[in-house]
């Protein structure tokens, strides 16, 4: 009964914090709560039908309205670049918003993308994820213009092809400089995936004597970036560390990176010059360049390697013993590694009685193992369980995490048009918890529902609260509810890969037929189709979960 009481407790004290982390824009169970995502790619001859994947878990309190922007064009010449469009609560809000300059605009239509809060995919198949990695401080430079968001958004507007939209990326942000911290993006298109790290340019030590005679020369703001790409028979990770090592300046083909990347980290006293140049060790300060998630990911695709976490180093991507499929990622953004040795809750498996009618209205008893405490619990439910059994728990990052605004899963795939080759499985909130909506490179509209963000305040017209109440209210006894929620998951996914291809077709012989419009129409009531559906079934749970309570407790 006293452990009762005391998980009782611990409950109250859950929703409140969450209650106050909601308005305080953190989550206490999460010390980087706002530098946490993962980001999976594989290459085309790594996945199981020759289709290029990337995909993002955007794990922390960003917007999560998003929209299907269409083309345009800028008649005076200049395009403005934002910052604050991370925490607008609709697609017009322009509160917070500041233009912060201005770059010369295409003299072309910019072409239609998916806007999440990192923008994510183009019509012509170009896919982006993203996670941020920090990387050194000193790095950093305010004096810039670009934020990742507004490159991610250049980029989609103007480019067709991963390689292109690096070299614009890392091009703007060397001459108008970049002011966010370390960041990654994994970009992909239809025939190949890479691994992009930007870091701001840092500031030069001044020479006292050129000071004195006022001519030093002004130390602009710029990036120090790089980009790997990934084996087409290989997978790789990004979560929240810098990944690059050994840059081959020579091998053109498989590398990027900015034009002074050598002199410039050299001269700010981070590479001294001789040997191989690693861009980990000069962008990141840590003592090796992977955590748990790259371990797990890549561990668990390659068992064949037999990685060790405890290794200095991983290798950067592996080949896979096994082609991957898109159920398989979806899979992965479900993982909190459940019966592994990182496991957070395998210590709270307890054996209870149960009792229940037979067939003759007899009351018979039987045993059950039962796990009373989530993986999803928060930080002071964790430090209620260390109270009470010092290093009973211990905080590991998983994969899939409460405190997730939004994810998604996208596939290129070049022998479809591009309408219909490019899709983002997308999810709101908690991806262990939620279904996917299929959301297509050539929508040109998406659900009404998905115009508002659910991050500043409760709002029953923004979408992500038909599935984050119904979430959180099952985390309060996940055992008895997991055995509702993950069913109607597996269903949703079963049947969204079955009626894709049949949509798919459909679409194609449109586009074929030069029934643009008509195509469009079908892709955007098909993600409608499943916005609502999967919506309504969740606000449905939400009602039987608290029955299950009312007869629990």
């Amino acid at each position: 009964m006293k452990f009762r009481r005391l998980f009782v407790a611990a409950i109250c004290v859950m929703f409140a914090t969450a209650a106050v982390a909601q308005q305080r824009g953190w989550h206490p169970d999460d010390e980087n709560y706002a530098e946490s995502c993962t980001s999976i790619m594989v290459g085309k001859k790594a996945s199981t039908d020759g289709s290029v994947m990337t995909a993002h878990s955007c794990d922390s309190n960003y917007r999560t309205w998003l929209t299907m922007e269409e083309s345009k064009t800028y008649a005076d010449g200049k395009q403005p670049i934002y910052w604050g469009m991370l925490h607008t609560e609709e697609h017009d809000d322009l509160r917070n918003l500041e233009v912060k300059g201005y770059i010369t605009a295409p003299t072309t239509p910019t072409y239609r993308f998916l806007n999440v809060a990192y923008p994510c995919m183009n019509e012509k198949q170009l896919a982006i994820g993203e996670t941020t990695t920090v990387g050194r401080k000193e790095l950093k430079r305010k004096d810039g213009l670009f934020m990742i968001e507004e490159l991610e958004r250049v980029a989609l507007e103007r480019c067709s092809t991963a390689r292109e939209a690096i070299a614009l990326m890392g091009a703007l942000a060397e001459e108008y400089g970049y002011a966010d911290g370390g960041e990654c993006l994994t970009v992909a298109d239809k025939k190949e995936v890479w691994h992009f790290e930007i870091y701001g340019n840092g500031t030069l030590p001044v020479d006292p004597k050129a000071k004195k005679s006022k001519k030093a020369p002004v130390d602009k703001a710029g990036a120090l970036w790089a980009a790997v790409r990934i084996p087409d028979d290989h997978v790789g990770v990004s979560a929240n560390i810098p990944r690059i090592g050994k840059i081959d300046f020579e091998d053109t083909e498989n590398y990027m990176f900015s034009k002074d990347l050598r002199e410039r980290s050299k001269a700010l006293g981070l590479w001294n010059g001789e040997g191989d140049y690693v861009f980990w060790k000069v962008a990141h300060d840590g003592p090796k360049p992977f955590s748990v998630r790259e371990y797990f990911i890549l561990s668990t695709l390659a068992p064949s390697l037999n990685l060790k976490y405890d290794a200095d180093e991983l290798p950067f991507s592996v080949k896979p013993d096994k082609k991957v499929s898109p159920e398989q990622m979806f899979a992965f953004y479900r993982e909190t590694y459940e019966g592994t040795e990182f496991d957070q809750v395998k210590d709270f498996y307890v054996e209870v009685e149960r009792k229940r009618k037979n067939e003759k209205g007899e009351t018979e008893y039987y045993k059950e193992i039962a796990c009373p405490v989530s993986t999803f619990m928060t930080g002071d439910m964790r430090t209620l369980l260390n109270t009470i059994k010092p290093g009973v728990t211990e905080k590991t990052r998983t994969i899939a995490v409460i405190q997730c605004s939004y994810s998604h899963i996208m596939q290129c795939r070049d022998w479809l048009p591009d309408e219909v080759g490019g899709v983002a499985y997308f999810s709101f909130d908690n991806p262990a918890q939620s279904p996917r909506i299929p959301i297509y490179a050539g929508s040109t509209q998406l659900p009404n529902e998905f115009d508002v963000c659910g991050q500043h305040r409760y709002r029953t017209d923004a979408a992500i609260w038909s599935f984050r109440e119904t979430n959180r209210i099952s985390t309060i006894d996940w055992h008895k509810t997991r055995g509702l929620l993950e069913p109607k998951v597996a269903y949703f996914e079963k049947q969204m890969m079955q009626e894709n291809p049949v949509v798919e077709k459909e679409v194609a012989e449109l586009v074929k037929a030069g029934k643009a419009e008509e195509a469009a129409d079908v892709l955007n009531k098909y993600t409608q189709k499943w916005a609502s559906t999967t919506a309504k079934t969740w606000e449905d749970l939400k009602a039987e979960l608290w029955t299950i309570f009312i007869r629990s407790m």
